[in-house]
């Protein structure tokens, strides 16, 4: 179509003609000042061209974004609003991931620290390896409490006196904030005696006030290490080490009775042979005259076989005024250091009889060919004491009513020098109530 341009400030009409020449009705508008310009509707063509997946990824969205009953910029604002949360999400991942890192960092340098406390460096010995009591190993020293304690020497009896007066300010080792503390005493290398005082629930200031007596004679005393552990109580499982000490009695004065307060200590590492644990329950009625023995289950036991396991059984044994009396044993399990057992054994025990039974819980090792062996023994009764005490008298204490708790094994030449059972059995005329033979 032919362009018809004005030409500035003019004052006639346009006239706009048809495509066949024939000349259309003029108009007379009224002209401005200012310059118009008509463009025609043809237009050269350009070189961009558009893409036909661009072109169809749009429609659809727009064909979505149509088809959502919401105004436009409410559906803009959730899409911004989603990625905004998506941005800060992964921001704080990265700054979690990156506060971990610093952390760990943090701690194994904190763990690489290592106080010597003491070091004069006077001697090529104290530079290059201080006195392992002197090495602290972390930042902070863990605090398990203190233990006042006394000891006192009788030359001419040969007797050790050890006093277990009261602990202060013991770590808390239940889920409550507090402990049940109980101490344990024994002399080593010997060990052929362990003392335990009263078990004190929920406190972390228990006042025992018990005294153990050892026969020792001066040599061997010189030789020997008296060993203090402080235990936290748990009736069904393992009773937890809160600190210990440990006195070498060479290096104490017996010139007079020793009485001070020290320190807690970490557990050694070398400690005693640990013969493993076993769980049974307890229960006495009165009227009837029933004790009930169940033998519930062991755990961790000592391997006795060459492949490395043992084929435990338990003896239960009965012993009235120290003397040997009655006897049942449990199954035998094959190959295994945890047994489980649940066998029940009853025997008639009259109350007056209750009060001098003393009730021996064995651990032996089945061999088809040879002589079966001792993995562990325990005994309880009026002349127990610690744990072993205490569960006999919650027995007596809730009559008819079972009363389950583990122990742990002790060695049977322990047992045996401090029950000191006779081996003679003697006639049933002289022992109050009916013998079974």
């Amino acid at each position: 179509m032919p362009t018809l341009h004005s030409p500035p400030n003019s004052s006639h009409p346009i006239t706009h003609a048809s495509p066949s020449g024939n000349p259309l009705a003029t108009s007379s508008l009224p002209l401005t000042s200012h310059p118009v310009t008509v463009f025609s509707t043809t237009s050269a063509h350009t070189n961009t061209t558009v893409n036909p997946a661009a072109a169809a990824a749009a429609n659809f969205f727009n064909d979505l974004l149509n088809k959502i009953p919401l105004p436009r910029w409410v559906i803009y604002l959730i899409f911004v609003g989603g990625a905004l949360l998506i941005l800060l999400c992964c921001l704080c991942i990265c700054i979690k991931c990156c506060c971990k890192g610093k952390t760990k960092k943090r701690q194994q340098k904190k763990d690489e620290k290592i106080n010597l406390n003491g070091v004069n460096g006077k001697t090529t010995t104290a530079l290059v390896q201080p006195d392992v009591a002197d090495v602290d190993y972390g930042s902070t020293k863990q605090q398990r409490g203190k233990l006042l304690y006394s000891l006192e020497y009788n030359a001419a009896q040969s007797e050790l006196t050890v006093g277990i007066k009261q602990a202060d300010n013991l770590k808390a080792m239940d889920l409550g904030g507090s402990s049940d503390p109980y101490v344990k005493v024994y002399i080593c290398p010997d060990k052929s005696r362990t003392c335990e005082t009263k078990v004190f629930r929920n406190t972390l200031n228990p006042v025992f006030n018990e005294h153990f007596n050892f026969q020792i004679t001066k040599s061997s005393l010189l030789k020997s290490t008296v060993v203090m552990q402080v235990f936290d109580f748990n009736r069904f499982s393992k009773h937890n080490i809160i600190g210990e000490l440990r006195l070498q009695l060479c290096n104490v004065d017996w010139n007079h009775v020793i009485e001070e307060w020290q320190d807690l200590g970490e557990p050694a590492k070398f400690e005693d042979e640990n013969l493993g644990e076993i769980c049974f329950s307890l229960r006495y009625v009165p009227t009837a005259g029933k004790l009930t023995v169940v033998i519930l289950e062991a755990k961790n036991l000592k391997s006795m076989d060459i492949g490395g396991s043992s084929d435990p059984y338990v003896k239960v044994q009965l012993a009235l005024d120290k003397r040997k009396w009655r006897k049942r044993k449990t199954s035998i399990k094959k190959k295994t250091l945890n047994p489980y057992y649940n066998e029940s054994f009853t025997f008639d025990v009259s109350f007056e009889q209750i009060q001098r039974v003393n009730l021996v819980i064995s651990v032996w090792d089945h061999d088809a060919m040879t002589r079966n062996d001792a993995m562990g023994k325990i005994f309880l009764g009026c002349d127990a004491t610690g744990n072993q005490l205490r569960h006999w008298a919650d027995m007596l204490s809730n009559p008819r009513r079972p009363v389950a708790q583990w122990h742990n094994l002790l060695s049977a030449e322990q047992v045996n020098s401090t029950l000191t059972l006779k081996k003679k059995i003697p006639l049933a005329s002289k022992l109050p109530g009916k013998l079974p033979f």
